[in-house]
């Protein structure tokens, strides 16, 4: 199937478009990498005791084994996503595939820290690549706005299915293999994807898109890098004058990127694309949604771990109802939206992940493990709608040919939020948790989710609405 570029549907013709059998079968090949990227995140915490041994790895060289994928994904996500729609969105996708599949396996194999960090790196960059990809090819595949948004309900419950899977399927491998087999999931998935993608993703690129801006790359890559080492620094260590220091040359070079941007016929990120009411309340809610729910999932692993005296096994289990919730959330979201208004679906999901985090805001842990499971399972239950029908809200408020672009924002808010949330609201539960205890710390950071939360509620109700 060779490269072409498809005409954007007019708004009345894309309800009349709907996709097939082939389209489906497509997002199920799409859905593979999705959903092993995430398991490997997972069971890479269950293995790094193990290959530390092994490696003979140090305290510094674990952390960068830890951190160095997320750094190359939040640095080259967005370059990956407008790249996608410049040379060809399946042509990207099959490329990343194949150097994260090889990438995966010098992983498995290293033989030393060095070895694995350099592996951990290529699996950054080539991941980035994957996600961008795959759902602005959803965007392309599917249409009609009700399939689209399904779609995307499925895409993005990968993430949670692998979170469940992961602590699973790692225990599994750890306990009857080497360190090393973790890293080999995704192979297979990899493969998969290389041999039936070919026949069964259409291919989109851009042909009134310009060359890429190479000086934009760069300048991304030094604002985004700085800005992300200086917030996780600063939410491991506190405030020291390097990451301070790294935080503020990132943000400096920021601002050069943005005004670059602005001058430029062909940018690397079209910031016309915030003119959308839609697109930019989306962003901002989904930002929210990582900055405290990502690090309230973290407290409450703690919580069961420290507070609970439970073992990793049983901190996993008292996480599962809450993943399972987030699941069944984002497959019903898409559904609930046939009767339901974007807005106002996307606000009551909001008003029950309130609802969660105040059950964790008040949760006394002589109680035990029931109450923080079932807050923790209430939040979830209300992601759905915001992540999912906030993301086809980014993809569909913006031309066809932005979709990568688009895309790729959305996913890239995800990686900033998720640190910056550590570095803000779980470095004042921290604190609070020295000094009172890790409950105090729990409830300090909960509570706040709550607070803010509710402030969502008014603000999506009001400003998110499909694209026309």
């Amino acid at each position: 199937m060779t490269a072409t570029t498809t005409a954007p549907a007019a708004a009345g013709e894309a309800a009349d478009v709907r996709a097939g059998r082939r389209e489906w079968v497509g997002l199920a090949v799409l859905a593979l990498p999705t959903l092993l990227v995430s398991l490997d995140v997972f069971v890479l915490v269950l293995a790094l005791p193990k290959l530390a041994l092994s490696l003979h790895a140090d305290g510094t060289e674990q952390l960068w084994i830890m951190d160095t994928y997320g750094f190359m994904v939040a640095g080259f996500m967005v370059t990956m996503g407008t790249l996608g729609d410049r040379v060809g969105r399946r042509k990207l996708l099959l490329a990343g595939a194949a150097a994260f599949g090889a990438a995966s396996v010098v992983a498995a194999f290293s033989t030393s820290a060095g070895m694995l960090i350099a592996a951990r790196a290529a699996l950054g960059i080539a991941g980035a690549t994957l996600a961008p990809s795959t759902l602005s090819l959803i965007g392309t595949m599917f249409v009609n706005p009700r399939q689209r948004a399904e779609a995307i309900g499925i895409w993005a419950g990968c993430f949670t299915v692998g979170a469940i899977v992961g602590p699973m399927v790692g225990g599994f491998l750890l306990e009857h293999f080497w360190w090393g087999s973790v890293f080999l999931l995704g192979v297979p998935a990899m493969v998969v994807l290389l041999v039936i993608g070919p026949k069964l993703l259409p291919e989109y690129r851009d042909e009134t898109a310009g060359r890429l801006d190479l000086p934009s790359v760069a300048l991304s890559l030094a604002a985004i890098l700085p800005v992300v080492y200086g917030v996780k620094e600063l939410a491991r260590d506190g405030f020291r004058l390097v990451p301070l220091l790294a935080l503020a040359i990132g943000l400096v070079i920021g601002y050069v990127f943005v005004q670059r941007q602005r001058t430029l016929a062909d940018p690397l990120v079209d910031f016309s694309l915030f003119a959308a009411k839609a697109f930019r309340t989306a962003l901002g809610g989904m930002l929210l949604f990582s900055m405290l729910g990502g690090t309230t999932m973290l407290f409450v692993a703690q919580f069961f771990q420290l507070a609970q005296h439970l073992s990793p096994v049983g901190a996993a289990l008292g996480l599962l109802p809450g993943m399972a919730a987030s699941t069944v959330s984002f497959l019903a979201a898409p559904v609930l939206a046939r009767r339901v208004r974007t807005g106002a679906l996307i606000a009551s999901g909001v008003a029950l992940a309130a609802a969660g985090m105040a059950i964790l805001a008040f949760v006394d842990p002589a109680a035990g493990p029931v109450w923080p499971s079932l807050g923790f399972a209430v939040t979830s239950l209300g992601v759905g709608p915001m992540v999912a029908l906030g993301t086809d809200l980014v993809v569909g408020s913006v031309p066809v040919r932005k979709a990568g672009a688009a895309a790729s924002l959305a996913q890239t808010v995800n990686e900033f939020g998720y640190s910056f949330g550590l570095a803000t609201a779980g470095t004042l539960g921290n604190a609070v948790a020295r000094a009172h205890g890790l409950p105090a710390g729990l409830h300090v950071v909960a509570g706040a989710a709550a607070v803010a939360f509710a402030a969502l509620v008014w603000f999506a109700a009001r400003n998110l609405r499909p694209a026309a």
